[in-house]
């Protein structure tokens, strides 16, 4: 089983999630696809260990009460990277229910450090979906913006050109994106990533 998740983790690093099917990774293994079925059940079962492998590289604080906010940040920025070594790969974890352990304890993990923060319950419980479900979404969409760039539409990632395509806008039309086109086109690195962390977990303050 080992083997079979490291040659689909290869796949995918080398080629992007979307390469991986289950001929392919039978190819990859140089066996054919009846064989990887004695392993795996079908492509779902295949994602769900390929994010549970992610999620086994994940350290778990401790709950700080005092700190909470911050070890919400730092878990989601440790699953943030898994994700991003392999392009597209948290298409596999959306619409994702997890059975697998690693997957699960990721869960528990920023379950109990929200709780510890006094954040309630039922709240908590919908907070660690919500983080989760914006983690995968992220790193999808800087993968799908990666690959464009490097074929033919690498404008997407240069910022001055968005801004000029910004500020051509019709400006009775556009006048506040117009103004705040630089706004809207800043951020290096994570930035908003950071960001939007920020704003859904200290959201959460008082609930």
């Amino acid at each position: 089983m080992e083997q079979v998740i490291d040659t689909a983790l290869g796949v995918i690093a080398t080629e992007g999630y979307e390469a991986l099917t289950m001929r392919r990774l039978a190819g990859a293994l140089d066996t054919g696809p009846a064989s990887l079925y004695a392993h795996v059940v079908n492509k779902s079962d295949l994602d769900e260990l390929l994010i549970g492998r992610l999620c086994a590289e994940l350290v778990l604080p401790e709950p700080d009460p005092a700190a909470w906010q911050e070890q919400i940040r730092g878990v989601c920025a440790q699953l943030r990277d898994q994700y991003l070594k392999y392009p597209g790969i948290s298409r596999a974890a959306l619409a994702m229910a997890p059975t697998d352990r690693e997957t699960l304890r990721v869960g528990e993990g920023l379950l109990a450090v929200l709780l510890a923060g006094g954040i309630a319950p039922q709240a908590a419980a919908w907070a660690v979906d919500a983080l989760l479900l914006y983690v995968a979404a992220y790193c999808l969409e800087v993968s799908i913006a990666r690959r464009r760039a490097a074929h033919d539409d690498a404008w997407v990632l240069d910022r001055d050109e968005l801004q000029r395509r910004l500020t051509a806008l019709p400006a009775a039309t556009f006048p506040h994106t117009i103004r705040h086109a630089a706004e809207l086109t800043a951020g290096e690195g994570h930035e908003r990533f950071d960001f939007t962390l920020g704003v859904m977990v200290g959201g959460l303050v008082g609930r």
